[in-house]
């Protein structure tokens, strides 16, 4: 195993949360000994109080597994996955949850649920994943997005998936994010969309069709994160060397960048997915137990706080 220089920048972002009540959060289809370890350690830390929502008997067999009690944890019985995902939903849309937190079951189960027409958890917004990474080699956190919803985003859509990073960043305490979008090279290619895209997010933002940030692309992700390759580039931007945020061209690239910097940088990645009515915190079975606290702090910062009808 490669050791990596120490890193924690998850843990400023965990105190200010366990400082808050704990955000009601649904739980959803907790059927795996993960899931609800992960749900009981984030209950454990303060940082949210769950409503296991799910059928009965897998949910307490999982439990048995993992070694865990439910003393003191509500369940709500549900007979399936699926029914599980709608109930959440339900409960979210009439303000009785504050969160939704994946278990066991698939994301884009849960996620189609919450953009069902009558959901009630749909924006105007088009719903997107944020990864906050904590990479050792770099001073401060980066979000990527989006690497986990959108397979490939229309401009329209990446507008809302900048936006959505970008007010997700100002309630973590971020005035002015800088937003570079991603291109394999930092010039506008008529035979390359992803440089077309990232130059008219560009003018979008300086037209006021994104806002509460410094954006600018086509940046490469070296000139994006390195000042040093964009000095020698002579790349002039406000952005260039230190990004907050990295909008890439496609799910493809998010996914195998963010994993890259995972197994390869010693990067820790906690998930949410921002533009609906909740936040809603994916973990994965393969999450440390900091990135499983981090995924939920992040959640509580942004749930307890956030705007009317939109997170």
């Amino acid at each position: 195993m490669t050791d990596f220089l120490p890193h924690n920048r998850y843990e400023h972002f965990i105190a200010r949360a366990r400082a808050a009540p704990a955000l009601r959060t649904a739980v959803v289809h907790p059927c795996s000994p993960e899931a609800i370890l992960a749900a009981v350690e984030a209950r454990d830390e303060g940082l949210i109080s769950p409503l296991l929502i799910g059928p009965e008997a897998k949910i307490r067999a999982a439990a048995t597994t993992a070694g865990i009690s439910l003393d003191g944890i509500e369940i709500e019985a549900t007979e399936h996955s699926h029914a599980a995902a709608a109930r959440a939903v339900e409960l979210a849309a009439q303000g009785k949850v504050d969160a939704l937190m994946k278990g066991s079951l698939h994301s884009n189960e849960l996620l189609g649920a919450v953009v069902a027409t009558s959901s009630g958890l749909r924006t105007e917004r088009r719903v997107s994943h944020v990864y906050v990474l904590d990479v050792p080699s770099y001073h401060k956190p980066l979000v990527i997005t989006d690497a986990a919803i959108n397979i490939a985003p229309t401009l329209t859509d990446k507008r809302d998936i900048t936006q959505n990073a970008i007010d997700f960043l100002h309630r973590l305490g971020v005035e002015e994010p800088l937003v570079a979008v991603l291109a394999a090279v930092e010039t506008v290619e008529a035979c390359m969309p992803a440089t077309l895209d990232a130059a008219a997010l560009t003018v979008m933002a300086r037209r006021g069709q994104i806002t509460g940030a410094k954006v600018d692309g086509p940046l490469a992700f070296d000139n994006a994160i390195s000042l040093d390759s964009a000095r020698i580039k002579e790349i002039v931007s406000p952005v260039a060397g230190r990004a907050d945020i990295l909008v890439v061209p496609n799910l493809e690239t998010g996914n195998m960048l963010a994993k890259q910097l995972i197994y390869l940088a010693g990067a820790d990645a906690a998930g949410l997915v921002l533009g609906a009515r909740v936040p809603i915190i994916l973990t994965s079975r393969a999450d440390s137990l900091k990135v499983r606290l981090a995924s939920a702090a992040l959640a509580k910062l942004i749930g307890l706080e956030r705007p009317k009808g939109l997170v």
